[in-house]
């Protein structure tokens, strides 16, 4: 019997042809004869205590002008899908919070969820990753003013960003001296109302801000470095940074290593690590991207890996059911 998956997604009609990684990854799944089922999460919803959501069978091409068919969507329970891939993008606000909720009862009937709803919930990007406090540069989590600003007089050079952004959105150097500290921390905490994130700025970003792919807390081969634009501080690709696939480094392998297990501890199935010189920055878990720039790169095809472990993890599954 065919494989039925579900991805839920910001819109595909949005999406870039050139660049997208839950592209990649619908391609893959349909190579292999997998039935397709597309929602965005205004389709989730919860009758009786059972996990809905209206869906739309999907066909993907790789045609750039018609690279998808949508059929007509019904309302079905989610549990009537294997494996349903959670792709929509940060900000992780209330509404993704419903969307897991939503995912989670169909992963209590059985449906395999990538990444799983609890773990989505509970590791921020951000500060996830100082719970490997080995593997990061000086790093600060508060709100306080006080606090933040000490942490600049401290290391002179750092870095603040917002705990719930993605593509490198708000994200502030500041360097020793800068006269406009105070209303950056206004603007990023709302006056000491929200948490943020200072990090001591890595001069290594010049080199590149390398993302790390992670198959069940194993790196793909290659990372892809991104290096900023003329000018810039971020490296991020939606920031104007250029990626070039580079092999892992031994301290990149040291710190998977040191994360690897409890990814896979946390049912964290498919992650993005960011890694700045030797440093780790962020865990990306909701909806990690550079599959398709380091395939194009390097020949390797990381949706079919991944696709690959998602039809081990169904057979044992089944075995064990």
């Amino acid at each position: 019997m065919s494989i039925r998956l579900g991805i839920v997604m910001d819109p595909i009609a949005n999406i870039n042809y050139q660049k997208d990684t839950s592209l990649a990854m619908l391609w893959a799944a349909q190579d292999l004869g997998w039935q397709l089922f597309y929602m965005e999460p205004q389709d989730l919803f919860a009758r009786q205590g059972i996990g809905m959501g209206n869906m739309a069978p999907l066909q993907v091409r790789r045609e750039p002008e018609n690279f998808y068919t949508l059929g007509a969507a019904s309302a079905q329970p989610l549990a009537n899908l294997d494996v349903i891939l959670m792709r929509k993008d940060p900000p992780f606000d209330n509404e993704f919070l419903y969307a897991t909720y939503m995912l989670e009862l169909a992963e209590q009937t059985g449906t395999l969820i990538i990444n799983k709803p609890q773990s989505l919930r509970d590791c921020n990007e951000k500060f996830f990753a100082t719970h490997f406090p080995q593997c990061c540069p000086e790093v600060l989590v508060a709100r306080d003013p006080t606090i933040l600003k000490d942490f600049h007089k401290h290391h002179g050079d750092v870095i603040y960003k917002p705990l719930d952004g993605m593509g490198g959105a708000s994200i502030f150097r500041v360097k020793p001296d800068d006269a406009n500290v105070n209303v950056i921390l206004e603007t990023l905490t709302q006056f000491g109302q929200q948490q943020i994130m200072a990090q001591r700025f890595l001069p290594d970003i010049k080199h590149g801000d390398k993302r790390i792919l992670m198959i069940n807390g194993e790196p793909v081969d290659h990372a892809l470095a991104r290096i900023p634009s003329a000018g810039e501080t971020r490296g991020n690709l939606a920031a104007g940074g250029s990626g070039i696939a580079r092999p892992l480094s031994d301290r990149d392998r040291w710190i998977c290593a040191q994360v690897g297990p409890t990814l896979r501890a946390k049912s964290l199935h498919f992650v993005g690590l960011d890694v700045i010189g030797d440093y780790l920055t962020e865990i990306n878990v909701t909806s990690p991207t550079c599959m398709r720039e380091l395939d194009a790169q390097t020949g390797s095809d990381i949706a079919g890996q991944l696709m690959s472990y998602i039809q081990a993890l169904l057979a044992k599954s089944n075995t064990r059911d």
